[in-house]
């Protein structure tokens, strides 16, 4: 400890020899991005950091190494021509900044755009810190070229001088072609990286951190002592962060213009393992067979509130319908065109069905509700529904027959899990049929059954009628992995209450995209796993009733028999044929 924290020391003090690394002449900064933190002039700081525009450096005061920044070095950022620049364009040059005065060359600058004038942040008047006393570094240059661009390293100011020729491109596209995304097409005064973007992208989603916490981690990096003082752009953050996520989605997918059109569910990621014909499965094939049954679940979340919106008229969907959430105007259609007839459960008194119509007054949402696979977790493209009062049969309806509708041609057997569908199943066809806005092929045969942690909430009688282990062909599942899913879901949700819908609805889709992305990659491994578990579980289930049926007569065997063959025939239409399945006990 002792040696480690001299080292911390010595790396804070002056270095010897007291000469710049390249020119070898009296040296004013240093940069501790770079490797071994050299000492450099100010030409030589400058000249180093052309293709590295966004280190933080430091200056020496005479006592002391004290934050600043690359633009007091006179460092400016040419677009087009890879960065050298634009011979279109006379460059008058720029004077270096002193640590005292450097404000002063904002006269060389001519006349300020209104729209580009950059307040300095504000600050309470009870504040200690006058502005005049802000570290330069903090201080907004006065100039209307000067761009505010925000990286992994913090905010910083650089002069960018745009490309003149006759085909240029117009300034906010040469800024991307620059991998800087602007916040606005018009006069833009503002830039984040694609860098930043990228580790904030990466950040929401694995440790679920917020817009505001992301930038607020951005005012430490850019000063740590005054992290107050630096100019605020979370509000450009969101904008710009929310666009970029359409973007990545449509890199990811392929997709280069919308010519042909978008459609629904396109730019999510659906099960690699999950039978869809002609992506996995050959349309040829008998797809009546037990092993392409589509297993499903559905579920509800109440964490994923939101609330009213003080304009909602004033929305912008970027691409609605194209995710996981469904198509919001035909599904607001379908709401108001559709009564909530209230059921009276045979079943026990369930939440879902409770507190189907509570109504909280601040909230726009009250929840989602989704349909995932049931074997490995993926959540289904175009599916996800919002609860407008608590979980109803009308928005599980459209979540069902939406995920129903997915590259399910040919495919005819389902088998749905859901943690009420004793009450649930009993009027769904029927709710279907009488509506316009759904559609379940008839040919579909839907086998509903409830996850083995739910069934033991339920009456002694669903047991036997819903549980995965009396479905032939459910193999071993516990059809209740939506859980996890909400669990790591709920992470990001805290953030969402107060967006506005579109943006809401977005982000949901991407973190709901990057699960099932997750899901993918580690499907090979964790099917092996399962493998391997079920080839040694097999043989003792084997061994077991080997000794069963020793111990049983011929004549209880056939008996046994022709009740599961009509049991499992009857089954579809009346549950209540399971119930031979039961122990029964003669006193």
């Amino acid at each position: 400890k002792k040696d480690f924290l001299q080292i911390l020391l010595e790396l804070e003090a002056p270095p010897v020899p007291w000469i710049c690394k390249i020119c070898q002449k009296d040296e004013v900064y240093r940069c501790p991005d770079c490797m071994h933190q050299p000492l450099l002039c100010t030409s030589c700081c400058c000249m180093m950091h052309e293709t590295h525009p966004f280190h933080r450096i430091q200056q020496w005061t005479g006592d002391f190494f004290e934050n600043a920044a690359l633009h007091m070095t006179s460092l400016q950022l040419h677009l087009g021509h890879s960065g050298v620049p634009c011979p279109s364009t006379s460059v008058n040059g720029w004077a270096p900044f002193s640590r005292h005065s450097w404000q002063g060359t904002a006269d060389n600058q001519g006349d300020l755009k209104k729209d580009n004038q950059q307040d300095p942040p504000s600050t309470d008047d009870e504040e200690w810190e006058d502005m005049e006393n802000i570290p330069p570094h903090l201080q907004l240059p006065v100039g209307s070229r000067y761009l505010t661009i925000v990286n992994v390293t913090g905010v910083h100011f650089v002069l960018v001088h745009a490309c003149q020729c006759l085909n240029a491109d117009s300034y906010h596209m040469q800024l991307f072609w620059a991998k800087l995304c602007p916040s606005t097409f018009e006069n833009p005064s503002t830039a984040f990286t694609f860098s930043v973007l990228d580790d904030f992208l990466r950040d929401n989603v694995e440790c679920g951190t917020s817009g505001m916490n992301y930038y607020s981690k951005l005012h430490w990096i850019t000063s740590n002592v005054f992290p107050h003082l630096v100019v605020e752009r979370y509000q450009e953050l969101l904008w710009v962060a929310w666009q970029w996520h359409l973007l990545k989605l449509l890199k990811w997918s392929g997709f280069q213009d919308n010519k042909e059109g978008s459609k629904k569910g396109d730019l999510a990621i659906f099960c690699a393992a999950c039978p869809q014909p002609g992506i996995n499965v050959s349309p040829t094939s008998n797809l009546d067979h037990w092993k392409y049954t589509r297993m499903v679940v559905m579920d509800g979340n109440f964490k994923a509130e939101h609330m009213h919106e003080r304009c909602p008229d004033d929305q912008v969907w970027l691409m609605d319908r194209r995710g996981f959430m469904v198509t919001n105007p035909p599904y607001q259609a379908y709401l108001k065109a559709t009564p909530h007839i209230t059921e009276k459960s045979p079943c026990n008194n369930h939440k879902a069905i409770s507190q189907a119509n509570a109504s909280h007054r601040k909230l726009n949402s009250t929840g989602v509700g989704a349909t995932a696979c049931a074997w490995h977790g993926c959540f289904y493209p175009h599916s996800v529904v919002d609860f407008q009062k608590g979980e109803r049969q009308l928005n599980m309806d459209y979540s069902l027959a939406h995920a129903l509708s997915y590259n399910m041609v040919s495919i005819n057997n389902i088998l749905c899990f859901y943690d009420i569908n004793c009450t649930y199943m009993k009027n769904m066809q029927r709710h279907v049929d009488g509506s316009r806005f759904l559609h379940i092929p008839a040919s579909m045969r839907i086998t509903a059954g409830i996850g083995m942690w739910h069934v033991h909430g339920h009456k002694k009688d669903c047991y036997t009628q819903y549980a995965p282990l009396f479905i032939k062909g459910s193999g071993w599942i516990d059809s209740e992995i939506i859980e996890t899913l909400w669990s790591t879901l709920n992470i990001v949700l805290a953030s969402t209450h107060s967006m506005s819908s579109p943006h809401c609805q977005e982000l949901l889709d991407f973190q709901m995209n990057d699960s099932n992305f997750m899901k993918m990659i580690r499907i090979v491994n964790t099917l092996l796993q399962k493998l391997k578990t079920v080839q040694a579980s097999a043989l003792l289930a084997q061994e077991v009733f080997e000794r069963f049926k020793d111990a049983i007569t011929p004549t209880q065997q056939n008996c046994w028999i022709k009740q599961e063959e009509a049991a499992l025939l009857h089954r579809l239409d009346d549950p209540s044929v399971m119930d031979v399945f039961e122990i029964q006990l003669k006193k």
